[in-house]
């Protein structure tokens, strides 16, 4: 885990990929109700977030904290884990 300072955004979201080296995707939801009708509308969106350590897998729920620009579309790094996802063999 990557101590960061405490004045930066911060987001709670779950890895949807695994897939690059150093990099896990996170979709983070964001629930908003609607000022006019009342209907609550989930929209996510999607950060690349940087896993130096390779510990988070697909499922899990992390905490993620933005940070200095890692690369073009990686500027997230990855704080902790919150909830290991659980394994079905």
């Amino acid at each position: 885990m990557i101590l960061v300072d405490c004045n930066r955004k911060k987001n709670n979201g779950v890895v949807v990929s695994d897939r690059m080296k150093d990099v896990r995707v996170v979709a983070v939801d964001r629930r908003v109700q609607d000022t006019r009708y009342g209907k609550v509308r989930t929209f996510t969106k999607r950060y690349k977030v940087r896993d130096a350590l390779f510990n988070s897998k697909i499922g899990d729920r992390v905490s993620i904290c933005e940070a200095r620009p890692f690369s073009k579309s990686v500027s997230w790094c990855l704080t902790k884990i919150v909830k290991r996802s659980v394994v079905v063999q």
